[in-house]
């Protein structure tokens, strides 16, 4: 009676020894990290709890066309599939990884006719030539995590999934922008259009007054023709404007999953308002990024992975038992004396690889080392980007305020060169100069506030959107794959 209490005793003591892991005290690799941001406008201020929307960042622009796209984008863009479809793979090799943690159970039941050799060794003259067998077994096996392969192996899967959470997260983000920065610019060549067109209609009507002041013998023929070649390069410009539309429309249908055949968007010519978004200081840039969660994350994972390649060194210990029935008759299979079984520990231990786990082990720290300075770039792009498009939001400000004053210069010089040219004081050469002028003008102007809208956009995307690192715990992704799975 005392053995099976002696190795019950020996088998508790060992799983005790499995809470051991030959990974290295993980901390986060650390970046540098400024205490603010350079330009200071007036969109950057943001109090503690003022946060970028965590649903539909896009909202900030207050335009429903652009916030049914996005919707359409969520439900339906391949790239978001694929990445979604890329992630459940990541949690489901963690299920795979996690049941080594637990006993590994199999059942057999088998029903053989075996037909000896007549010439077989050492056969007796009474043995059968034909004989049956029949079994019905169970087997379970056990590998005691002694120095924490398993558990290493599991939280390397685990921030692997985290990981690929955040990809996730960052594809969606990247998309989202995408969709939004397209919509703008698809707007801002309606309003191109629009002025060329208009442009189109008032030099044709500059051009019948040249051929009416012709007839009448005010002008010559050289003022006919340089109204035609303005109105036609102007015809010129609006088509390839058309063109360039077009192009960006069929890229808006891929975005929203739908074929550009029949993908259509009516013209708008209203930009939306430049909105205001909190940027709050830099050290929270490093929990609102996915790209910087999915690297720390990839960090944490290299660092277990050590851990892993060290317990390589040492013995693997398994727990095996088996049991069952076997019996050369089915009648009496289910008896006492066909029972069989086995029971016992299985020790195993490499003593001479040539070098294999030691390049193991070098290679896992090489890989934490890749992965660190990985994100430390990361985050430094990270806060470029930031900068970068502050940098566009002030100047692109400061550009608007000179050019709208340009502009108007250029619409009174315009108005005045043709009521000059109507009175015959000035060449038709100088009403050409002045449309040149002013078209140039106000083209510029709508190019400067479809990129201030950009940068605002590059900004949200630079800033994580309304995403946030706390989204990839634990906790949050089993809560999210339940509700996967309810589906």
């Amino acid at each position: 009676m005392k053995k099976p209490k002696s190795l019950a005793l020996t088998v508790a003591a060992t799983l005790a020894l499995g809470a051991c892991s030959m990974a290295p005290t993980y901390k986060a690799p650390e970046a540098p990290v400024a205490d603010h941001y350079q330009p200071a406008g007036p969109w950057t201020a943001a109090a503690p709890a003022d946060q970028l929307p965590r649903e539909g960042w896009w909202k900030l622009y207050g335009d429903a066309r652009l916030d049914d796209l996005e919707g359409q984008l969520l439900a339906h863009n391949a790239d978001l599939s694929a990445a979604l479809a890329s992630y459940q793979q990541s949690r489901d090799f963690l299920q795979q990884v996690r049941a080594d943690l637990f006993p590994q159970v199999s059942a057999g039941a088998g029903a053989i006719r075996t037909r000896q050799s007549d010439n077989a060794a050492l056969r007796g003259p009474t043995s059968p030539t034909w004989y049956d067998t029949y079994s019905l077994t169970g087997q379970a096996t056990y590998e005691v995590d002694l120095w924490g392969r398993v558990h290493d192996n599991v939280a390397a899967g685990r921030a692997s999934m985290q990981a690929s959470a955040a990809d996730l997260a960052s594809v969606r983000l990247s998309l989202e922008a995408q969709l939004a920065d397209s919509y703008l610019v698809l707007v801002g060549l309606d309003r191109q259009i629009d002025l060329l067109q208009k442009s189109v209609d008032a030099y044709q009507r500059a051009l019948q007054l040249t051929r009416t002041l012709q007839a009448g013998g005010a002008v010559s023929g050289l003022d006919v023709n340089r109204a035609q070649t303005q109105l036609s390069s102007t015809r010129s410009q609006l088509s390839q404007t058309k063109a360039q539309r077009d192009l960006l429309l069929h890229a808006i249908a891929v975005l929203v999953g739908q074929p550009a055949s029949s993908f259509t968007l009516e013209a708008k010519t209203d930009l939306p308002a430049l909105p205001v978004i909190p940027v709050g200081l830099p050290s929270t840039l490093l929990q609102r990024r996915p790209d910087i969660a999915a690297a720390e994350r990839r960090t944490a994972e290299a660092n277990a992975q050590i851990g892993v390649a060290r317990s390589a060194f040492f013995p693997s210990l398994t727990l095996n038992a088996a049991g069952g029935f076997s019996s050369g008759a089915w009648g009496n299979l289910l008896t006492a004396p066909s029972q069989v079984w086995a029971l016992g520990p299985t020790l195993l231990m490499d003593i001479f690889d040539g070098g294999r786990r030691r390049a193991q082990v070098d290679a896992a720290h090489a890989a934490f080392d890749e992965a660190s300075a990985h994100y430390r770039s990361t985050v430094l792009t990270a806060f470029q980007q930031v900068e970068d498009n502050q940098s566009l939001l002030n100047n692109y400000g400061n550009a608007l305020v000179d050019q709208d004053d340009a502009t108007k210069a250029a619409d009174h010089t315009l108005n005045l060169s043709m009521a000059l040219y109507k009175q015959g004081a000035n060449s038709y050469l100088d009403v050409v100069t002045a449309q040149v002028a002013s078209l140039d003008a106000h083209l510029a102007l709508l190019g400067l506030q479809t990129n201030q809208l950009r940068a605002s956009v590059g900004l949200v995307r630079a800033l994580g959107g309304g995403w946030d690192s706390g989204e990839i715990s634990p906790e949050v992704l089993a809560k999210d794959a339940k509700a996967q799975a309810k589906k």
